[in-house]
């Protein structure tokens, strides 16, 4: 997830989905938020209890999983989507293309409810993406916060979102608000104030929009899931890997560089598609043992 995170058209949402962990990460996260309005409401018995239904030892080893993905591969990743654009973007449409089928089959039943939803969510997302054609700060732009302390705060809240929904990362979503040099200007220059506004968003868009997750999740799943899988679909438009990769939003037809990214474009759609049959014939295997 954390990886995934730091590719413009890929989230860390995509991988959970993938990995069939999307609800149960949702449900936990809903749980705290759960607990952390009854501690501020001062509802002790409450706080006690829901706290203890989070599985912290889950989501902790979670967490540092991601961690550890984004300090070893940040740079890693970073290089390669500069020096290898085209390659590199086609393995990653591949690898949503692949997690595709898996999202698909989450829709229990298929209607034309569900189809509508995909078709309108895909299209608004590529419509969206097209608003900006590049999904990189210019070079040369100085990281300084010019910004209120307030539109941290909704900053934070808007890509902590972003970030557990397929289809986006949070960073492109920073980047398209014109927020990114402000985040690491407060970073750089130990902006104490603005990065706690930022943190505060976080938090707080999180808990609500968790808190709307589990509720659609529990009550309109298939409609969630096929907005999931259009989110999916909508994002292959920072993917496609010509002109430049995931550098820009622009489409062209494939040119110059074409046979080494379709092969890793099939690559990578096999590869989750062949995880995807691991892990639902190692759960038949649990059931039936």
């Amino acid at each position: 997830m954390g990886a995934a995170d730091i590719v413009p058209g890929v989230s860390g949402g995509t991988v959970a989905l993938v990995l069939g962990i999307y609800e149960r990460l949702i449900r936990n996260v809903h749980t705290g938020a759960q607990s952390l309005k009854a501690l501020l409401t001062g509802d002790l018995g409450a706080f006690r209890t829901t706290i203890r239904q989070i599985e912290w030892v889950w989501l902790g080893s979670l967490l540092a999983g991601i961690l550890t993905a984004i300090a070893l591969l940040s740079s890693v990743i970073g290089r390669l989507l500069d020096d290898q654009p085209v390659r590199m973007a086609a393995l990653f449409f591949g690898l949503v293309v692949g997690s595709l089928t898996v999202a698909w089959r989450l829709i229990r039943s298929v209607g034309p409810q569900q189809i509508g939803t995909i078709v309108v969510t895909a299209v608004a997302l590529f419509l969206v993406l097209g608003l900006r054609s590049d999904t990189d700060v210019a070079e040369g732009i100085t990281e300084v916060v010019t910004r209120a302390w307030w539109i941290f705060f909704l900053s934070g809240a808007l890509a902590i979102c972003a970030m557990i929904l397929p289809g986006i990362s949070g960073s492109f979503i920073l980047v398209m608000i014109g927020m990114y040099t402000e985040v690491l200007g407060a970073v750089n220059d130990r902006n104490l104030v603005v990065l706690a506004a930022f943190g505060a968003g976080c938090v707080v868009g999180l808990a609500l929009f968790s808190t709307g997750l589990n509720w659609a999740l529990e009550h309109h799943h298939d409609l969630l899931m096929a907005a999931m899988v259009g989110l999916m679909l909508g994002s292959l438009r920072v993917l496609w890997p010509w002109p430049h990769g995931t550098q820009t939003t622009d489409l062209t037809r494939p040119a110059g560089d074409v046979g080494m990214p379709v092969l890793l474009a099939i690559a990578g759609c096999a590869l989750v598609i062949g995880v995807e049959v691991v892990a639902t014939r190692s759960h038949r295997l649990d059931i039936t043992v």
